[in-house]
């Protein structure tokens, strides 16, 4: 085995993370055309509803009834960047937030103090099939910042860069660069009370596509980090010559190059990195506080306060069909 990995685990939907990360899902459903209230136009018989994760026929309804989705619920102490490869979500919040962005784009939503949030699955298209592929990545906060206003934030396709390099042999490898600078890349400001928002803790989100056959160099990076990298799409690789197969992840030296090359067909990974917060998590569920009387008040100032209620009208809140990809802060401002 390559020097720069130091151990390597397999893959199911939920992925094992490290400090400063804490969570990691992948979503990848294949839903059939939508029928006009924007969920699956098949039968939901057999499906256990409100908590679906059954992947009959290849996608959940997860925790939405007529919509796919996760309908109102409670976050504290953590941030959730959810990216949307394929498929849209709509968010709408108790600050009064909304929003539908998919095809690439990242939210970014600082949980802080306290907040609810619904983050349902349109389905549009009624005429063919409604794929959905995401990654929901939890990335914690230190202490000091547990207790910040809640706060989100929108990073566009568009506006996220990739960086495109050849690999000597006419292949061009991207890597979308979501967090954490790579090369002479830099990604977009993400949330001012982030892990991520210091530079000294080189948090990283790389999502690289290497076709086939192409071959790249993840570089070095600072020592004392958490790294990882997962496989979650393609046949096999290999990674410093170790022969790697899809669904699995490599924890790596953080100091460490290490050569990707693909012996198949194109293939895709997820790099989450970052220096380690090093403090104790005391989590339950939606709360991840760094003591357990700290997680008591959470779950009291929730019961008393509903983090400021819920102003939709539905907690499997979706929008309008007619509308594009949006969003519409709390300050009322629009991106």
């Amino acid at each position: 085995m390559s020097t720069a990995i130091l151990k390597r685990l397999s893959l199911d939907m939920f992925w094992p993370t490290f400090d400063p990360f804490l969570f990691c899902a992948f979503h990848d459903d294949n839903y059939p055309k939508a029928n006009v209230s924007m969920g699956p136009a098949a039968s939901l018989a057999g499906r256990p509803l409100g908590q679906d994760f059954s992947r009959i026929d290849n996608w959940s309804m997860y925790h939405g009834k007529t919509i796919p989705g996760f309908p109102a619920h409670p976050h504290r102490g953590f941030e959730t960047v959810t990216i949307v490869n394929k498929g849209l979500v709509d968010h709408a919040d108790s600050m009064g937030a909304s929003g539908r962005y998919g095809e690439g784009d990242t939210q970014w939503m600082t949980a802080g103090e306290g907040v609810q949030h619904s983050e349902m699955f349109p389905l549009l298209n009624e005429e063919g099939g409604n794929p959905l592929e995401l990654f929901q990545i939890w990335l914690n906060l230190p202490s000091k910042n547990k207790m910040v206003p809640p706060h989100f934030t929108m990073l566009w396709n568009e506006d996220t860069p990739v960086l495109k390099q050849a690999d000597g042999k006419g292949r061009e490898v991207s890597i979308k660069v979501v967090a954490g600078a790579l090369e002479a890349v830099s990604p977009a400001p993400c949330p001012p009370n982030s892990w991520a928002a210091d530079a000294n803790n080189h948090v990283a989100i790389w999502l690289i596509d290497l076709p086939e056959n192409a071959q790249w160099t993840l570089p070095a990076g600072s020592e004392n980090l958490s790294r990882t990298l997962y496989f979650f799409e393609g046949e096999r690789v290999e990674l410093d010559g170790a022969k790697a197969s899809v669904n699995e992840a490599f924890m790596l030296k953080s100091d460490a190059s290490i050569v990707m090359q693909n012996l198949g067909k194109p293939a895709r990974f997820l790099v989450l990195q970052g220096r380690p917060i090093g403090e104790s998590v005391e989590q339950h569920g939606p709360f991840v506080m760094n003591t357990r009387a700290e997680l008591q008040q959470a779950f009291s100032d929730y019961q008393r306060t509903q983090f400021g209620g819920w102003p939709w009208p539905r907690h499997d809140q979706v929008h309008d069909r007619s509308k594009d990809r949006f969003a519409e802060y709390a300050d009322q401002q629009k991106g």
